[in-house]
C-alpha cells in the first residue's frame, strides 16, 4: 500500500438527482440497503485507507449525522467544509495534512475498480496526477448528416449517421495525486480536474489515465442510479468482498 489518506468529494448538490437529493445529499441515496458513501468507506477501508477527509457542503449535517469520526467503521474521518462551491478540484488545496500520495474521488461512485492498483501504477509512473478512466459510449438522440461545409443555406449532404454511436475515455471521478499537483490549484475560488489537468500540463508536469474497464456507475447520473439499484442484490456484496471488507 502506498498511501493510507484518501479525500471523498461529498459536497455536492446532486441536482441531476432531484426531486431526491432535495433531502438527502447524493451521497447518502440508497443503494439497497446502504448508502453509496456506506459502500464507498468500506471499500476504501479494505485497500487500507485509514484516514479520510469527505469534503462536504450541502446537507453536510447529514453526512457527519451518519458517519460521525469514522470509528464504526473502523477509520478515521475528518471533514472539510465548503462554504461555496468551490468545483471538484478546489477543496483539495485547503484540506489540511496532505504530505503524501492520496486518493481523491467523488462520493458518489459505484466501482470495482482497485484502488490498491491504482495508487501503485501512479507512484510507478511518477505522476503529479492520475485519472482513472473508463470506455463510455454516446448515442446521439437524433440523426447526423455530414455536410460539405459550403456556404450560405444551402448545402450538399455527403453522408447520413441514424443516431450513431461515439465512443469516448471518460474520467471516472477517481484520481491520485501527489502534493505538488496542489501547488496549482488557486484558493478560494472554484476550480475542476479538467482545469488541474490543463494547469498541470502547462507547467511540464505529468498527467497519466489507469484505463479500468470493469464495473462502474456514476450515481449522478438517473440512469446509473437506476442500474445500480437493480444491480444492487449482485454487486454490493462482490464490492465489498473484492476490497477485503465485510459485506
Amino acid at each position: 500500500m502506498v498511501t493510507k489518506r484518501a479525500v471523498i468529494l461529498a459536497g455536492g448538490r446532486g441536482a441531476r438527482l432531484a426531486p431526491f437529493t432535495t433531502v438527502l445529499p447524493k451521497p447518502l441515496m440508497p443503494i439497497g440497503d446502504r448508502a453509496i458513501l456506506d459502500v464507498v468507506v468500506r471499500q476504501l477501508r479494505g485497500h487500507g485507507f485509514t484516514h479520510l477527509t469527505v469534503a462536504v457542503g450541502y446537507l453536510a449535517h447529514l453526512i457527519r449525522a451518519v458517519f460521525g469520526d469514522g470509528s464504526a467503521h473502523g477509520v478515521q474521518i475528518d471533514y472539510h467544509m465548503e462554504e461555496d462551491p468551490l468545483g471538484t478540484a478546489g477543496p483539495l488545496a485547503t484540506v489540511d495534512g496532505i504530505d503524501g500520495t492520496f486518493l481523491a474521488m467523488n462520493g458518489d461512485i459505484l466501482t470495482t475498480l482497485d484502488y490498491t492498483a491504482l495508487c501503485r501504477a501512479h507512484v510507478q509512473a511518477d505522476n503529479a496526477l492520475t485519472v482513472a478512466t473508463h470506455r463510455r459510449t454516446v448515442r446521439s438522440e437524433y440523426g447526423v448528416l455530414h455536410v460539405d461545409g459550403g456556404a450560405g443555406e444551402m448545402q450538399s449532404v455527403t453522408g447520413f449517421e441514424e443516431k450513431p454511436e461515439i465512443p469516448y475515455i471518460v474520467s471516472m471521478g477517481v484520481y491520485v495525486l501527489e502534493p505538488r499537483a496542489l501547488e496549482h490549484i488557486p484558493r478560494g475560488r472554484r476550480f475542476d480536474v479538467p482545469d488541474l489537468v490543463l494547469a498541470l500540463l502547462a507547467a511540464g508536469e505529468r498527467v497519466g489515465s489507469y484505463l479500468y474497464e470493469g464495473y462502474w456507475l456514476d450515481i449522478g447520473r438517473h440512469d446509473d442510479y437506476e442500474q445500480a439499484l437493480a444491480d444492487s442484490e449482485r454487486i454490493i456484496p462482490q464490492l465489498l468482498s473484492a476490497a477485503g471488507s465485510d459485506p
